[in-house]
């Protein structure tokens, strides 16, 4: 537990942080949360993640008791309290305590709580193994493209990942569509061309993978947003993983078959350093 943790316009002691237990997030996971990754005391594209929310928070009914500015002085405040300078940073807020019930919250009432924790610089050459797993992201889903407290389906999928012997979940939807990871987005290389499932494939949009496109872009890589079938991934040349927190994570084995030659492709590496690039620019 982090030392000090941000409630409400407060920072209390880790071990004493706590919400009520009428929390509308607690009861029905109504609510958001965001996980930013801070590198030298800066949280790249805090911005982007915020609008994202907030985006969110219209669908949910939820931005008029938000405050944009607030909740981005609540992120560094967490960070400085914790003298954190390299660390992961999750943002949730929910609909807080209120009427109760299936009704949209009449309230205008909201908990807001920031969590810090310090954070190793990730690995990134050696790959991890994915498995197909049977849950499936729904696009016509009123959830689909929010970052909702709604994880359980993620944790699911995660979990099926694991009983298959892998480390990450790659889930597909309902039409049997390549769609993400269960905390990533999914891109394939193929061919020189860079693949990754359309927003319409029922993905949630990543700060990372938004960023990875304009990398590829910069590097002359043609890119492109697409319907991926489950065969593709077995025929790509690459295949990695995008998050905040893993930024670039490549993919060795999907359902125990070798892709590539089982490393980091060379596709793969190119993006990585540039995204490592545009993290020092932005610092």
């Amino acid at each position: 537990m982090a030392s000090w943790v941000y409630v409400d316009g407060a920072l209390v002691p880790g071990d004493q942080a706590a919400v009520s237990p009428l929390d509308r997030g607690l009861l029905y996971g109504y609510g958001l949360f965001e996980t930013v990754r801070a590198y030298e005391g800066r949280c790249f594209r805090l911005g982007r993640h915020l609008e994202r929310l907030m985006a969110g928070a219209e669908r949910l009914a939820l931005a008029a008791a938000l405050d944009r500015d607030g909740l981005e002085r609540a992120v560094y405040r967490t960070l400085e309290a914790n003298g954190l300078r390299d660390a992961r940073v999750r943002l949730t807020v929910t609909a807080g305590v209120g009427e109760r019930g299936l009704s949209p919250p009449l309230s205008g009432a909201a908990t807001v709580i920031v969590v810090a924790e310090g954070l190793a610089a990730p690995g990134r050459d050696e790959g991890v193994s994915a498995a197909i797993v049977g849950a499936r992201r729904n696009s016509a889903s009123p959830l689909a493209g929010i970052k909702s407290l709604n994880y359980l389906e993620a944790l699911v999928a995660h979990a099926q990942a694991l009983a298959q012997g892998a480390q990450q979940a790659i889930m597909l939807n309902e039409r049997g569509h390549v769609a993400e990871g269960s905390t990533s987005n999914i891109f394939l290389v193929s061919q020189g061309r860079l693949l990754t499932p359309a927003p319409a494939c029922g993905i949630l949009c990543g700060i990372t993978r938004e960023a990875v496109l304009e990398c590829a872009a910069d590097l002359g890589i043609e890119a492109a947003e697409v319907e991926l079938p489950a065969e593709a991934l077995f025929a790509a040349d690459e295949v990695f993983l995008t998050s905040s927190i893993v930024e670039l994570a490549p993919v060795a084995r999907v359902d125990g078959r070798a892709i590539g030659d089982g490393g980091r492709g060379k596709v793969t590496a190119l993006l990585a350093a540039a995204y490592r690039e545009l993290v020092r620019r932005e610092r």
